[in-house]
């Protein structure tokens, strides 16, 4: 039998041949449960250190509606994604009388998970994450969908939890810019993208792999790097360019890893786009701050926030049903600036 943070009250019900409506109501001592059913109950969830946590259905049953507030972790503040993403989660959530406590896990596993805790602690409502780079693991996230707080992934999704998720079209956005990019007349493209262990990983991989198959040209290996900031990129970019066959363009998985891309192509003599094309993915403020300005994928980041908030607020007051799994899709578009032919 499970314990602890593993035992939930189906589990209860089902090791007493119960209802987890009953069960839900010996916890909250409810006279409409018998004295000794109660009390064989709590024994039980006490034996098996059950302790479960009520804020999230209290809240939506409660007519005064205290601690209406709502985690959310970042990877990284400096990122522009990241931050529109927490302006459309705050936007939504204060126009329907929510708060926001905010916290960085800076890309690091072992914060994500105190992070978590702290928000249990701290009995937020629910929590909006995108998690680490680093997490491989998710009993934290699990942990916390057992204990009733309804959970929302935004942008990297953890694939080893079944949530509810807010993504934008990953695939087709890396898709259309390569297509673009070989429409244009580019025929060896560069790919710098972030670990396919992250999903958005994946998905912009095959994306691009399968924009160069439909055009009938072969990925070649020497032309893809984990490579997903702009430090790395400026420090890369000059041993790509001195490969025998050089690319013609570069596919980024994000507009700071394309400005570092452009820089050093610059630095090297390059022209862009005359000789190199380069094409990033998020259309933050940088895109428009850089010269050339910047050929990328709008990523939404807004509209993904208030989605992912609608999620849990409707999770809470009980518009959606707590073990309900929303996969919700954001449509990116292709925002062509000077860094493209």
């Amino acid at each position: 039998m499970k314990e602890g943070a593993n035992l939930t009250m189906k589990d209860i019900a089902r090791e007493l041949g119960v209802s987890v409506a009953t069960v839900s109501r010996a916890l909250k001592d409810s006279p409409r449960i018998s004295l000794e059913k109660r009390e064989e109950i709590k024994r039980y969830a006490r034996e098996h250190n059950f302790f479960p946590n009520m804020l999230a259905e209290t809240l939506r049953k409660s007519k005064v509606q205290p601690l209406k507030i709502i985690g959310v972790i970042v990877p990284k503040f400096a990122h522009y994604y990241f931050s529109s993403v927490l302006a459309g989660i705050e936007e939504e959530a204060s126009a329907r009388g929510y708060r926001i406590m905010v916290a960085q896990s800076d890309e690091k596993y072992e914060k994500e998970v105190k992070i978590c805790k702290s928000f249990y602690e701290n009995k937020v409502c629910g929590i909006i994450v995108s998690q680490a780079k680093d997490t491989q693991k998710y009993d934290h996230f699990q942990y916390l969908i057992n204990q009733g707080v309804p959970l929302v992934f935004y942008d990297r999704i953890s694939t080893g939890v079944n949530a509810s998720r807010v993504v934008v079209d990953d695939y087709m956005g890396a898709f259309a810019a390569v297509t673009h990019l070989i429409d244009s007349g580019c025929s060896r493209i560069a790919y710098y993208g972030t670990s396919l262990n992250l999903e958005i990983g994946k998905n912009r991989y095959n994306g691009y792999r399968d924009a160069l198959l439909k055009h009938g040209l072969k990925p070649d290996e020497s032309l893809i790097r984990i490579c997903d900031n702009r430090t790395d990129a400026e420090a890369i970019t000059p041993d790509v360019m001195l490969l025998p066959t050089p690319p013609d363009a570069f596919f980024a998985v994000n507009d700071d890893t394309a400005i570092g891309i452009l820089y050093s192509c610059k630095r090297l003599g390059y022209h862009i786009p005359d000789d190199i094309s380069i094409c990033g993915f998020t259309n933050g403020e940088r895109a428009t701050a850089c010269e050339p300005m910047l050929t990328t994928v709008e990523q939404r980041g807004l509209r993904v926030g208030e989605e992912a908030a609608n999620i849990l607020i409707e999770k809470v007051e009980g518009a959606l049903a707590m073990d309900a799994v929303e996969k919700r899709v954001v449509r990116t578009r292709l925002i062509v600036r000077g860094t493209t032919r």
